[in-house]
């Protein structure tokens, strides 16, 4: 409750950026002397705190963020980081996120896209001048620059930048095109370098989400960990665990969606090797306020952040509930586990897709019980393969034939279902009542299944 008054009070602060308001959190003070014989006033103090705390740190970005309206189609000049490796995007210009922004000699606050001429590339990391004029953005960037002209004043140098480049020039080597991007888009991702025409198929049949950066991948690989070693050896899971972990992170870079999935799996790792359990919905909550007071923006308007979080609700409760009326007691085989989380991300997923894009697959179901299941496979066999095309590349298209040939069956099923007459729908006209009231519905299903005894227990 605690967290969710903090997320609740950063979202007031959207409307209403009142940055003093924090000083009320003093409140906390008298909650203190009061919740030992007075436990009811000391939950309320306790939060009516965060919820001013939250309140006072959307507010104070709030106020920040604002500066960019200031600036709204003035020409500026901005030095700033790279994100992520630039793509070509339209007409032809180089485009990527960049964050730590400084614009016409002051700092701002959030990401921005920049896309214009003038270098031949911008790698993750470079610092980069951009000359040009700014607009305010909607959605994940609080800002753009089109048609600038780039400069790179300082070329990055992580080794984490440059392991990342490595592992995708290694899986280029092993693999073939498009298998190569989109083992990519299923280990981190990396959807820039995906044909159109597949990412296309993949939108039809509903599995865009395999191949999204939303730690959904990174969530079933610490599954299927927990699955093959947390019977045999505490210590050799949460190793293990932790070791793909970082390396995830390290391949697919610290984007929200990304730091929202690590934070959940810490959590749960770290509590789980104590002999301890958090409720899957207190560590949602924990989750959504860390990284909500790292950047509020995450609760205003991003939606990959918004999907992350149902899918992981679909996941982390919808998925336990249904394992529980379908198997009772037992567990069910991994492919079947990978199948029903699938599903239950989808559920939870589908009435926030139609509001925000308009659009559904009416074969989604099928194509995740026929894919969904071997994507732990395809992700450990394209791994494999990358690093071999890094260290033994003359040895790597022989290597990498076992994950040719799964990758090879999951576009064919992709593509096969895509041409099934009237498999997806657009413009649909969803509205927000229509999303409220199935999310309400879920809700209360939940809730009847939680009553009759189907309690959820899902470590990560």
């Amino acid at each position: 409750m605690l967290c969710l008054c903090f997320g609740g009070g950063a979202v007031v602060g959207y409307f209403w950026p009142v940055v003093r308001v924090g000083v009320l959190a003093l409140l906390a003070v008298p909650a203190v002397f009061l919740a030992a014989r007075y436990r009811i006033i000391a939950y309320i103090l306790l939060c009516a705190t965060c919820l001013l705390l939250g309140w006072w740190r959307g507010g104070a970005y709030r106020t920040e963020v604002l500066r960019y309206a200031g600036l709204n189609g003035q020409k500026v000049t901005v030095v700033a980081i790279a994100s992520d490796d630039a793509v070509y995007g339209t007409a032809s210009q180089l485009t990527f996120e960049a964050g730590h922004i400084v614009v016409n000699g002051r700092s701002m606050v959030g990401t921005m896209q920049i896309s214009g001429f003038g270098v031949p590339m911008v790698f993750s990391g470079d610092e980069v001048r951009a000359q040009g004029k700014i607009f305010v953005a909607r959605g994940n960037d609080v800002a753009r620059i089109s048609y600038a002209q780039v400069a790179v004043l300082k070329k990055g140098s992580s080794p984490l930048d440059n392991f990342r480049r490595h592992f995708a020039a290694g899986m280029q080597t092993a693999l073939p095109e498009p298998l190569a991007s989109f083992a990519m888009g299923l280990l981190v991702g990396q959807r820039n370098t995906l044909p159109i025409a597949v990412s296309q198929q993949l939108q039809m049949v509903g599995l865009t989400h395999i191949i999204a950066v939303s730690g959904y991948n990174l969530t079933i690989i610490v599954h299927a960990t927990k699955r093959l070693l947390g019977k045999r050896s505490k210590y050799q899971y949460i190793a293990t665990s932790v070791a793909l972990v970082l390396c995830f992170l390290a391949i697919a870079g610290l984007s929200p969606s990304m730091v929202r999935a690590a934070v959940v799996c810490g959590l749960g790792l770290a509590t789980w090797s104590y002999g301890r359990e958090l409720k899957p919905s207190a560590l949602l909550a924990l989750s959504a306020a860390i990284t909500i007071a790292f950047n509020p923006q995450y609760a205003w308007n991003n939606v990959s952040w918004t999907l992350s979080f149902l899918a992981f609700f679909g996941v982390l409760i919808v998925s336990p509930i249904a394992t529980k009326r379908l198997f009772g007691g037992r567990e069910p085989p991994m492919v079947l586990a990978i199948v029903i989380e699938s599903l239950s991300a989808e559920i939870m997923t589908m009435p926030y897709i139609l509001l925000i894009f308009g659009q559904a697959s009416l074969v989604s179901t099928l194509a995740n019980v026929l894919v969904a299941a071997f994507i732990p496979l395809a992700m450990l066999l394209a791994a494999f393969s990358a690093f071999t095309g890094m260290w033994l590349p003359i040895l790597a298209g022989v290597i990498a034939w076992p994950a040719v040939i799964l990758l090879t069956y999951m576009l064919d099923v992709v593509t096969l279902l895509s041409k099934v007459p009237h498999a997806y729908v657009q413009n649909v006209a969803f509205p927000i009542s229509g999303m409220v009231m199935a999310y309400i519905a879920a809700l209360f299903i939940c809730l009847v299944a939680w009553r009759h005894g189907a309690r959820v227990h899902k470590m990560i």
